[in-house]
């Protein structure tokens, strides 16, 4: 909690109750469905908490905002997410049913009213959000034509409606077919080693319909 309040040290009460909370329901939801790696359980607030909250030092989501977490795994980067902005609306979705499962028993212990977790491929959701997140489920040219219709027309924010995603590595190959996407180092915002080589990708979408 120290490495969040580092960062985040306007967290309310009920917020810092939540982060607390989340390590003991991985531990637990672990035991039964290996979702987060042995290794990375004793670093979760480092590895998956505050490397999912990356997103966050990039875009602030406004009330009332719709974001869409594609591949979602366990829940990151879109539980860390709805605890920090609870009245923006997260729709978290992953293809593999056990991984669901353990979303939908993490948001329930953690009392959480601003998240829905869906077990399909993103694909198939037929909603428009105001940015589609995730962490390199994918690259980028795939990632794109799976959630092109994915995306709202009326932007609201700060940065234009699309993809915020974290990726590692070097980014100038994946990325040279997007010239409007703008590469955010990580290790700019967050001391720590383990952000060295990572960061967030803002890739801007035009609305489309699908058909």
């Amino acid at each position: 909690m120290k490495l969040l309040q580092k960062y985040y040290p306007d967290l309310t009460e009920t917020q810092i109750i939540q982060f607390l909370q989340l390590k003991e329901l991985y531990q637990d939801w672990n035991l039964k469905i290996n979702v987060v790696s042995r290794k990375d359980i004793d670093e979760l607030y480092l590895r998956h908490v505050l490397h999912s909250l990356g997103i966050a030092k990039v875009q602030k989501f406004l009330p009332g905002s719709k974001v869409l977490d594609v591949g979602t795994g366990g829940g990151f980067p879109g539980i860390p997410l709805a605890i920090l902005f609870p009245e923006t609306q997260f729709h978290l979705v992953d293809s593999i049913g056990k991984k669901i499962k353990v979303v939908e028993e993490v948001v329930e212990g953690l009392g959480l009213q601003n998240v829905k977790a869906t077990n399909a491929r993103v694909e198939t959701i037929n909603d428009q959000y105001d940015f589609i997140v995730s962490r390199a489920v994918a690259q980028m040219e795939t990632f794109v034509r799976w959630v092109k219709f994915s995306v709202a027309k009326k932007s609201r924010h700060e940065l234009k409606n699309g993809i915020l995603y974290l990726k590692g590595g070097d980014l100038n190959e994946e990325l040279k077919d997007f010239p409007k996407a703008t590469i955010y180092s990580l290790t700019d915002i967050f001391k720590e080693d383990f952000f060295e080589t990572k960061s967030v990708v803002h890739l801007p979408l035009k609305f489309k319909k699908k058909g």
